[in-house]
């Protein structure tokens, strides 16, 4: 019945076994495939584990242009009927300091235009961290409070920097980090600023993010890295060692991480290891 049901979403039963037990590259032909890869996913998981009034299913989400195309599939699957996230709990990775909530820019409103005002999630279940909060470290402290009483993540999905960041663990964070506030490297700012009509100057300089050691307690991780301009970054997360300068890279010390990528990320990647990873999917 399982082997029939991942069949019918597109993925093979085995793969998904052994991708949930240890590391795994899923490399896609382009963007929008490796986007429908994830979201499948994300529905198998939710799916698989029944949730309901007693037993809610944690994911943890990321913001940021590549996501889009998941967030478009999952909202696909849901209004198909084949997906419901009323008794699914999300807590995002991170948001900036002293943006009002309602800006166009903000990551509470990217998550709602993007994503949650097309899904049947309870409101209450949605949750991201508030950079007008009084006492910032008071709410990064209840925000990883919040996650232990919801009984941890299940499934973290992350997407990443061209300098390796993952949420805003840039280049030098510890990697048994915890939710905090982190001053933005100036290269982020500049990556940023495109959001804002390229004026620096509206550019936040900082933010909320949950630690590299907050999503290393998900029970599982799968990161989404595309295009190009992400290949240097993907090869530091494979191919070399656990390296505080490229956060995403302690990833490969988690038990149950998948890395989904295009083929243009893979740029910078050895032959043998693209032809290696592509013989496990399928």
């Amino acid at each position: 019945m399982l082997k029939q049901y991942y069949k019918r979403l597109g993925l093979n039963f085995l793969f998904w076994k052994l991708c949930i037990t240890i590391m795994r590259l899923v490399i896609l032909d382009n963007y929008d495939l490796a986007s429908e890869w994830a979201a499948k996913y994300i529905c198998n998981r939710i799916i698989q584990f029944k949730p309901g009034q007693d037993k809610y299913f944690t994911l943890g989400l990321p913001t940021g242009s590549t996501p889009l195309g998941c967030y478009k599939k999952l909202i696909e699957y849901h209004k198909n009927g084949h997906l419901s996230f009323k008794y699914v709990k999300t807590f995002n990775m991170d948001e900036y300091v002293g943006l009002p909530r309602n800006h166009p820019e903000s990551y509470h409103s990217y998550m709602w235009n993007n994503f949650f005002k097309h899904i049947d999630i309870d409101p209450n279940n949605a949750h991201i961290l508030d950079g007008n909060a009084a006492d910032l470290q008071a709410e990064c402290d209840a925000f990883e409070k919040k996650i232990k009483e919801a009984g941890g993540i299940d499934l973290f999905v992350g997407g990443i920097g061209p300098d390796g960041h993952i949420a805003f663990n840039e280049p030098g964070s510890s990697l048994v980090s915890r939710t905090r506030l982190k001053t933005l490297a100036m290269d982020t700012i500049l990556a940023n600023a495109k959001y804002f009509d390229g004026d620096l100057s509206k550019v936040p300089t900082m933010a909320l993010t949950v630690g590299v050691g907050t999503v290393m307690d998900a029970r599982e991780v799968m990161i989404l890295i595309t295009g190009a301009h992400k290949a240097f970054a993907l090869y530091k997360a494979i191919e070399e060692g656990v390296n505080h300068m490229w956060t995403v890279s302690a990833f490969q010390q988690h038990p149950r991480t998948i890395f989904v990528c295009d083929e243009d990320a893979t740029l910078e990647l050895r032959v043998k290891t693209v032809k290696y990873f592509k013989e496990l999917q399928f």
